[in-house]
């Protein structure tokens, strides 16, 4: 088969998105944020760089952030995808998505579903005791406690804002960690 064919053929994926079972067709080298984007039509989540620069395409897979604009679609076969559509239950926002507009996070809202996936996950990776590049000492387990806002920023540095709403965001998800 001649590499030309081979590149155009359109392979099942199956996945789990936002709690639904979902089976798609797509190329071999189709990004995840494409797939959803332009198969699902979920259009929350922003394609900006194309790079892995900017974090706008953040989504969680297995529960943990990727870019999705650097994942390819067919390797996530099986696999659990949350985006931002799929963040709110029950018609309740999720506590972050509740925070940043308590803290008006966002101006042009372009980043904002990529900002609030990775505060998702900035919390979570907090309270699972994983230590960033801020940490006192990252050789002891993390706790609740020290997720100050340097923190936060260390652990939010790779979602940019085109509009510098970082000292809200911040805000937000500061209010958002859970308390006890």
């Amino acid at each position: 088969m001649d590499n030309a064919k081979r590149s155009t053929e359109r392979m099942p994926v199956d996945l789990i998105v936002n709690g639904e079972a979902r089976l798609l067709e797509v190329e071999p080298r189709m990004t995840l944020l494409d797939a959803l984007r332009n198969e699902l039509a979920l259009t929350g989540t922003k394609k900006a760089c194309d790079r892995g620069e900017c974090g706008a395409c953040t989504m969680h897979i297995e529960d943990r952030r990727v870019l999705s604009c650097m994942t390819l679609a067919v390797m996530q076969d099986g696999k659990r995808i949350t985006t931002i559509e799929g963040l709110a239950r029950g018609g309740e926002l999720h506590p972050i998505q509740a925070a940043f507009i308590e803290h008006d996070s966002f101006q042009c809202g372009f980043c904002t579903s990529g900002q609030i996936m990775a505060a998702v996950a900035v919390i979570e990776e907090a309270k699972a005791g994983w230590p960033s590049a801020a940490a006192a000492d990252v050789t002891k387990p993390f706790t609740m406690a020290g997720l100050s806002a340097a923190e936060i920023r260390e652990r939010m540095s790779g979602n940019l804002c085109r509009c510098a709403c970082y000292p809200n965001i911040v805000a937000a998800i500061a209010d958002a960690v859970p308390t006890g």
